[in-house]
């Protein structure tokens, strides 16, 4: 069986053909339009999303009204306001598709129910969220260490297929800057001599 969710399940744990097709029965698939919010600020957060195409953003609206992107999640990613998932709460942030995307979600009785039958899939969700974890708390060492020029040119050398899928405007809310500075920014890297 070949599907994007039980071959990034394979990167980490061992899963036979009978309990992949089980694993990918517990899920939904969902086509989900551009610019289609899966998850909204305030509501109850259901689901969590396996991102199999597409791209997906985690964002909150500011006290100004400005919306601050906190992740993206591209194909492979899982994407969900964690906490409140985790605790069956309310959203602190939303969730909507950048491009045209295709996910795999799961509500939080059924991944308890999945979990539960196929125990190996606790080793998988560990492992996928320390690496999670690890990749936030790098960023919050960069919001706190580098210039927004400097993240800026992270993002992008660590990142290059986020730059040719994500709008500007995204990419500088993602980098807490104006798409205005974002396009001076740019323009001086493109200024500077190789």
């Amino acid at each position: 069986m070949t599907n994007p969710l039980i071959d990034h399940i394979r990167k980490f744990v061992t899963l036979d053909e009978t309990t992949s097709a089980d694993v990918i029965s517990r899920f939904k698939l969902q086509k989900i339009r551009k610019k289609t919010r899966l998850l909204e600020e305030g509501d109850r957060c259901r689901h969590m999303h396996f991102v199999t195409k597409g791209c997906l953003r985690l964002f909150f609206l500011k006290q100004n009204g400005t919306q601050q992107t906190t992740q993206f999640a591209l194909e492979n990613w899982w994407l969900s306001d964690f906490n409140a998932f985790a605790a069956h709460g309310v959203a602190s942030f939303s969730v909507d598709a950048v491009e045209p995307s295709e996910v795999l979600s799961i509500d939080a009785q059924g991944l308890e129910k999945l979990l539960a039958d196929v125990p190996q899939l606790e080793k998988y969700f560990r492992l996928i969220h320390q690496k999670a974890n690890g990749a936030a708390q790098r960023r919050v060492r960069f919001l706190y260490e580098l210039s927004r020029e400097e993240m800026y040119t992270n993002f992008i050398t660590s990142y290059p297929e986020f730059c040719q899928r994500i709008p500007q405007y995204l990419l500088a809310s993602f980098l807490g800057i104006t798409p205005e500075y974002l396009s001076e920014i740019r323009r001086k890297a493109l200024l500077k001599p190789v």
